[in-house]
C-alpha cells in the first residue's frame, strides 16, 4: 500500500511557540463547515516555529484522512521524492510546514476524483498560520488552487504554463508545481522540463534550506 508503514510520525505536533500552539488547536478544532464533508471534519495541518519550507497543497484525501497524517499515500511518496527528502525530515514540522488549501477530505465527484478543497479553509485561517511563521524561505504552491489564491492573476492560463515560468516567481520564494497524483504521470512524461530544469533548482533550494 502506498504511503508510510508501521509506526507513524507524530500526528498533530505541537508548533513549539505558546500562541501558535493555541492557533493550531483552534484550527483542528474547526467546525466551519462540517455538515459538508461527508466523512466529517479532521482538520490536517503541521508546522512549528522555525520551518523554513511551506508546503501548501489541495485537500487529505482519505487515506490522510484516516491516519490524520498529511502525504501520506502515493502522491506524498512521490512529493518526497521530488523533494529528495527523508521521511523524518519531511515530517520534522520546524523544518517544513504543511498547510492544505482545505484541511479537511471534501468528498468526491459522483464521475469520481476528489472534490476541489472547501472554500472556507484558506480566507479563515491561512493568514493567521503564516503569521506565526517568519521564517519561511520557500513556499510549494502545488495544483491549481493554490496557484489561484496565491499567485492570482500573476498566474498564466494554464497550470502547465504557470509551472513551466516557475523562474519568475522565486524571487518571492513562491514555487508553484502540479500535483503529485498518478493521473499526472502522463503530464510529467509530455513535459519533460519538469525533471530537466525544475527538479534540480527544487532540491538545490531544499538542500539549502535544511542542511
Amino acid at each position: 500500500m502506498p504511503g508510510l508503514r508501521g509506526d507513524l510520525p507524530e500526528i498533530d505536533p505541537p508548533g513549539g511557540d505558546r500562541a501558535l500552539d493555541a492557533l493550531l488547536s483552534d484550527v483542528r478544532a474547526c467546525r466551519i463547515c462540517a455538515e459538508a464533508l461527508p466523512l466529517g471534519p479532521r482538520p490536517v495541518v503541521r508546522m512549528a516555529k522555525g520551518a523554513r519550507i511551506l508546503i501548501i497543497g489541495q485537500a487529505p484525501g482519505t487515506r490522510v484522512h484516516e491516519t490524520g497524517l498529511p502525504w501520506n499515500d502515493a502522491s506524498g511518496d512521490r512529493l518526497r521524492d521530488w523533494l529528495d527528502l527523508s521521511v523524518d525530515d519531511f515530517y520534522d514540522p520546524a523544518k517544513l510546514a504543511i498547510m492544505p488549501m482545505g484541511f479537511c477530505y471534501p468528498g468526491r465527484f459522483e464521475r469520481g476524483g476528489d472534490l476541489p478543497p472547501r472554500p472556507e479553509c484558506a480566507p479563515a485561517w491561512h493568514r493567521a498560520l503564516l503569521d506565526h511563521m517568519p521564517d519561511i524561505e520557500l513556499t510549494l504552491l502545488i495544483g491549481q488552487y493554490a496557484q489561484s489564491y496565491y499567485l492570482g492573476q500573476r498566474r498564466a492560463k494554464t497550470m502547465t504554463e504557470t509551472v513551466h515560468r516557475f523562474a519568475d516567481y522565486l524571487p518571492d520564494n513562491l514555487l508553484p508545481m502540479p500535483h503529485p497524483s498518478w493521473r499526472n504521470t502522463a503530464w510529467m512524461k509530455k513535459n519533460p522540463w519538469f525533471e530537466a530544469d525544475l527538479l534540480p533548482v527544487l532540491r538545490d533550494r531544499v538542500h539549502h534550506l535544511l542542511g
